[in-house]
């Protein structure tokens, strides 16, 4: 793609997208790739530990564990695009910076605003995808992980039947004995222990399977016999039978999604104060990516001799300290200390204001007066 550049030293015909803008976004893709896997896996496997423990306690389902974990990685991956991102261009300049790269730019004529284009046609595209991402596609993740979880709570007395071993639903209440489970889920030797209410129901039957009918799930047992009485009395029945329906009850759990799973058109005019907090949270990630990148290349060259990740620690220094802050407005706005729109925009203009001093830092008030007046003339 070419462009007709003004009259002057530069006239005639340029390319739009140059090597160099090519080179520095494949280097900042392979690096943003590298960075944003692994602060994923770490952070997700943080929290599929507290789901497995979910599992394992029977209040999970097995077969939703992956599910759960795809989504989880969802959510994930779009809170922590902006850290990411900001780390990928320090990590890439920095770099350049150490091979004396920046020499060469610097001497073809190259200057703050080639790198600024180089690092913004990679940059602006990812703002406006995360944007998407974090006003619907995060919010449809976290929704279908609370349905998951709920799912799960309601059928959790009927979970973690195994052949061989005795298994316990409703606090000991209901007692499961399988002695063999066959390739299509069909129970052989079964006994049952129920107790409801004072009376005890014991039954023993050849089979057993779980059917999904029009009016909920059943457990149907074949060939056996129910014992039911009241213990301590003689007072009991003895029924025969060759084929026996129980329907499961669901148990009632009360629904509760958090505020990151509500939709934007829940948010969006919202007079409460908490969907107020939560659509700043999500405006913050695109303006965090812009910002971030806008800080991280004059950030890139404060120590060019400390090598690749000489700027690392006043990078995390930045991020950590804007994280915090962002909380810190989220809370305000929850409590009605600030407005809305002042909580998102005070912490991300305090970030413009630090990348204009680092630059200020790099280049000299006076080049920022002269580049403005230019572009105003």
């Amino acid at each position: 793609m070419e462009v007709d550049w003004p009259i002057g030293y530069k006239m005639g015909k340029r390319k739009l997208i140059t090597i160099l803008d090519k080179m520095i976004v494949q280097d900042l893709l392979k690096t943003l790739s590298s960075v944003l896997t692994v602060l994923v896996i770490i952070i997700v496997s943080r929290k599929f530990i507290r789901i497995l423990d979910d599992a394992i306690a029977g209040q999970v389902s097995n077969d939703t564990l992956l599910n759960i974990l795809g989504l989880k990685t969802i959510v994930a991956a779009v809170e922590f695009l902006p850290v990411a991102i900001f780390m990928a261009v320090l990590m890439v300049l920095g770099r350049m910076y150490r091979d004396q790269e920046m020499s060469a730019i610097s001497s073809a004529g190259g200057g703050a605003l080639t790198l600024y284009r180089a690092v913004f046609l990679l940059v602006f595209p990812l703002s406006l995808l995360s944007l998407g991402l974090s006003l619907y596609t995060a919010p449809w993740a976290e929704l279908g992980v609370d349905k998951l979880m709920q799912k799960g709570q309601e059928s959790a007395d009927m979970r973690g039947i195994a052949a061989g071993k005795f298994t316990e639903y409703s606090q000991g209440d209901l007692v499961f004995y399988v002695e063999k489970i066959s390739a299509d889920n069909k129970m052989h030797n079964v006994f049952v222990q129920n107790r409801q209410h004072g009376t005890l129901a014991i039954i023993n039957a050849e089979s057993a399977s779980f059917r999904d009918l029009s009016d909920g799930l059943y457990i149907v047992f074949e060939k056996g016999e129910q014992v039911k009485g009241l213990p301590g009395s003689l007072n009991y029945v003895i029924e025969n039978f060759s084929e026996y329906s129980v329907r499961i009850e669901k148990k009632s759990v009360e629904v509760k999604y958090n505020r990151h799973s509500l939709s934007i058109d829940e948010l969006w005019g919202s007079e409460i104060t908490h969907h107020a907090a939560e659509l700043q949270r999500r405006l913050s990630v695109p303006l965090g990516i812009l910002l971030l990148s806008f800080i991280a290349v004059p950030l890139a060259q404060i120590a060019p001799r400390g090598g690749v990740y000489g700027n690392m620690f006043m990078g995390f220094l930045i991020y950590f300290s804007y994280g915090n802050l962002l909380r810190v407005s989220q809370s305000w706005v929850t409590n009605g200390t600030v407005s809305a729109w002042m909580g998102v925009f005070s912490v991300n203009f305090l970030l413009l204001l630090i990348g204009t001093f680092l630059i200020a830092r790099l280049y000299g008030w006076q080049w920022i007066k002269m580049k403005v007046q230019r572009k105003v003339s």
